[in-house]
């Protein structure tokens, strides 16, 4: 079968060179791919075969059949296949260029982003990996989009900083354009949270026990001093360093219940996963933000300057790499 060599290198003088070297390692490598392919497998031999060779590594048309059903999963529209093997090929040279830089997130870190994704979908990392199976899915075809997500967007922002910063004046004049005000009235909230673990699996009444506690405890606090001297010395019982946000940085519900909180105070017990959790409100004072459509505005300008930024990037790696159609 004819071997369909994309792009190779950048070099024209170079290509001549050194093709025949890259079609004797490209054939080796595939004698090495297909001898995995034969023995480390339990699937149909012909979703194993492979389909692509990015750099020496494989994409299997198992590997697309799987991608095929992800992006199915997540858009509800069929990709064509050449599409969705772009995608792996981009993936693969982009996990490859992060590496050069040394951005290779380990097992634990594809991990906890894997279960962040749940999470925001209100749902466990088990629990996700259930959704996927259900639909034919392995939850590696998702976690190996997840590291390629990962690593670029580190390695873009990491290497090109300074020409993706967004200047002020720029959202400034762009704002005013619009009509619209770069600043609005806001309160700064100075705050420290404080847990009374529970541990885990215990029943319902020890929990309710715990509530009882924190708000009985409610009462005797009347500042954040008192909240310190109490909370610090309290076994079972924490009080983190205190943190400071503005109005446009918290969830309106959380914005709502620190203004109806007097000073020195704390918010009603929440039960959470780590137990019952309170916050000790220690200042809440005038201060301007930005406007949401000025932040908008910013977060536009930044995401333009990304998009051309990393598709040049990632046009760039991919000329450089060595692409071939099985």
């Amino acid at each position: 079968m004819a071997l369909r060599i994309e792009l190779v290198d950048t070099a024209d003088m170079t290509m001549t060179t050194i093709k025949s070297g890259h079609r004797l390692r490209s054939l080796i490598a595939g004698c090495a791919v297909a001898l995995g392919v034969l023995t480390g497998s339990g699937s149909p031999l012909h979703a194993q075969s492979v389909a692509v060779l990015v750099n020496g590594e494989p994409i299997t048309n198992y590997d697309i059949e799987q991608r095929t059903k992800l992006n199915f999963l997540s858009t509800r529209q069929q990709m064509p296949k050449q599409q969705v093997i772009d995608q792996l090929i981009d993936e693969k040279v982009k996990i490859r260029e992060a590496k050069k830089f040394g951005v290779d997130p380990t097992a634990s870190d594809i991990d906890q982003s894997y279960a962040a994704m749940g999470s925001r979908m209100r749902i466990s990392a088990d629990q996700l990996t259930k959704t996927l199976e259900n639909q034919g899915i392995r939850p590696e075809t998702l976690k190996f989009r997840l590291r390629a997500e990962m690593v670029w967007t580190s390695l873009v922002r990491g290497r090109y900083k300074e020409s993706l910063q967004v200047g002020e004046k720029d959202v400034n004049a762009a704002a005013k354009e619009g009509g619209e005000p770069t600043q609005v009235e806001a309160f700064a909230y100075k705050m420290q949270p404080i847990v009374l673990l529970v541990p885990r699996g215990s029943p319902p009444a020890a929990i309710e026990a715990r509530k009882r506690e924190a708000e009985a405890l409610r009462e005797r606090v009347q500042s954040c001093e008192a909240a310190n001297s109490l909370f610090k010395s309290m076994q079972n019982g924490t009080i983190r360093d205190p943190i400071t946000k503005t109005s446009a940085d918290l969830p309106v519900p959380l914005r709502e219940l620190l203004d109806k909180t007097p000073i020195g105070h704390l918010t009603a017990p929440e039960i959470t996963k780590q137990g019952v959790e309170m916050v000790a409100l220690c200042e809440r004072k005038p201060t301007t933000v930005d406007s949401p459509k000025k932040r908008e505005i910013r977060e536009k300008m930044f995401a333009d300057k990304y998009d051309v930024k990393q598709k040049a990037y990632l046009a760039e790696i991919r000329k450089a790499a060595m692409i071939e159609y099985r």
